[in-house]
């Protein structure tokens, strides 16, 4: 369902984060997970980090078990040890168990899916393999708040706002617990400080985030 050819996501992504930007983007998730992300994961929980991409989230996250699942080969070079890691298809993960997941988190995903149908059936699988009372993390670029900009990376499909997210999560029964409509900026490109200390003041201070925040985050929870 998804219309990238996974053979391509190689040669997209390497050219589109410099090894100077990775690993300013892992300090940054460092912050993120220890000062914001790491509240709504209980220490032994089992976490699943849907299109893990360079694994910045889930390396840092403290979790039981982690559970990286993406197309691209690379994932494999950048999961820490403990991680276990999964080749699938976001629709489509028959290597994990139903029911077997505490926490799923999706970010800067759901715009490189072909359509909504492809989307709705991404959230479905999602629910699969939650536990009741499992939860889902979501942080989207919305492109209420982006217009053109976000059209500017060539793998962006499918325009996603706040609305769009809630009415697809209420389809698939899982109701939102929390939505910050404006939390963090676009991209790490932009102007969301990298210093750790400045990155844990902005997360402090929430009319900074209503100023730049452009991604729209999102918890929801399956009954």
């Amino acid at each position: 369902m998804e219309t990238f050819d996974p053979t391509r996501l190689k040669d997209i992504y390497r050219q589109r984060f410099s090894r100077t930007e990775y690993e300013s983007r892992n300090a940054l998730w460092q912050v993120l997970c220890r000062h914001f992300f790491q509240r709504y994961i209980a220490p032994n929980a089992t976490v699943l980090d849907l299109a893990a991409g360079n694994c910045e989230f889930i390396n840092h996250i403290q979790a039981g078990a982690k559970i990286a699942v993406d197309l691209n080969e690379d994932v494999r070079q950048h999961a820490a040890p403990e991680v276990r890691i999964v080749l699938a298809y976001s629709h489509a993960m028959p290597e994990i168990a139903s029911e077997s997941v505490d926490v799923v988190f999706v970010s800067n995903f759901f715009e490189h899916l072909p359509d909504k149908g492809a989307f709705l059936a991404t959230l479905t699988e999602i629910r699969r393999v939650l536990k009741r009372g499992g939860k889902l993390l979501i942080l989207q670029p919305n492109i209420r708040l982006l217009n053109g900009a976000y059209w500017d990376f060539i793998d962006h499909l499918l325009p996603l706002t706040q609305h769009t997210l809630a009415e697809a999560l209420e389809l698939v029964e899982m109701p939102i617990e929390v939505m910050r409509v404006r939390f963090l900026p676009y991209t790490t490109r932009s102007r969301l400080p990298r210093a750790p200390f400045l990155v844990r003041l902005y997360l402090m201070f929430p009319p900074a985030q209503w100023l730049l925040g452009k991604q729209t985050f999102v918890v929801a929870r399956k009954p």
